[in-house]
């Protein structure tokens, strides 16, 4: 497996498995058979209600710990956010299993974040999880983060794939020393990306499928990805991507598919700020 470095030192895998959607009484099955398969970089948070499912799958597979890269994430608090996200923290290692986490995640980019961010610093320097992190936040808010922070973030977690490509938060990120991960790099499937006659004749060319062409082309971008599938023959298939690699032309060629814009939900739009500003995690 290829590791990338984080800002702070840590080494994290470019490849791993997510299990946003999956259901809790499958999710453990999922996991192990991730695990089987090689993955050991594993993707969960609070607000997916599935962490004992991981959890489980983690202490059944034998794997020692520190072969595995756990991430979990904290979702929006109420006040105080200090002490709300060190009992969000604790409450998701208890669920998981676990003394401590790789990478803990800010899911959100709402509420106190301020106050959410010094308690993960903190949590950081007690030793609760190696890593510290965001998700979904543009480069305004990320930029912001890391001006006025004493830590800057070691992960932003953002929508990418061909149709939404983040080449503007990409680079910012670069600037910054902020890896790059990717959540949604199927695109779940909309806009056909399955069938996608520029995708489908690059994987031809390589006797790869369309999923493995996405995977590369985000790993060729040094970009952390988490594919996930509960179909054990896809798991194998979405991690068996570094035995090749796209030309400079069919780079390009998926470069052009980029429209720009978010194919799930805007985050600057007022009446999704408010709706996950207003949802809670109960726990």
């Amino acid at each position: 497996m290829q590791t990338v470095t984080l800002n702070n030192g840590v080494q994290m895998p470019i490849l791993g498995f997510g299990v946003y959607q999956i259901p809790a009484d499958r999710t453990e099955r999922a996991v192990a058979q991730a695990l089987e398969a090689g993955y050991r970089l594993l993707d969960t948070a609070a607000a997916y209600g599935n962490e004992e499912a991981v959890g489980h799958a983690i202490k059944n597979s034998g794997i020692r710990r520190e072969e595995l890269f756990v991430t979990t994430k904290l979702w929006v608090q109420n006040a105080p956010a200090q002490d709300n996200t060190r009992r969000a923290l604790e409450t998701s290692l208890a669920t998981l299993g676990l003394d401590h986490v790789d990478l803990y995640l800010m899911h959100q980019p709402y509420g106190d974040v301020y106050g959410q961010w010094r308690a993960m610093e903190r949590a950081q320097r007690e030793g609760l999880t190696r890593a510290i992190g965001v998700a979904n936040f543009y480069p305004d808010r990320l930029l912001d983060l890391i001006l006025n922070n004493e830590t800057a973030p070691q992960v932003d977690q953002i929508e990418t794939h061909p149709f939404f490509q983040r080449d503007p938060d990409h680079a910012l990120m670069r600037e910054h020393r902020v890896r790059h991960q990717a959540w949604g790099g199927f695109a779940e499937g909309k806009n056909d990306l399955f069938t996608h006659p520029v995708l489908s004749k690059i994987g031809e060319a390589h006797g790869k499928s369309v999923a493995q062409v996405v995977l590369r082309w985000l790993i060729q971008r040094d970009i952390v990805t988490i594919p996930k599938s509960v179909n054990p023959d896809r798991m194998a298939q979405n991690i068996d991507v570094f035995d090749f690699a796209l030309t400079d032309d069919q780079m390009a060629a998926i470069a052009a598919l980029d429209t720009g814009k978010t194919l799930f939900f805007d985050h600057h739009d007022p009446e999704m700020v408010a709706w996950l500003s207003k949802r809670r995690i109960e726990g």
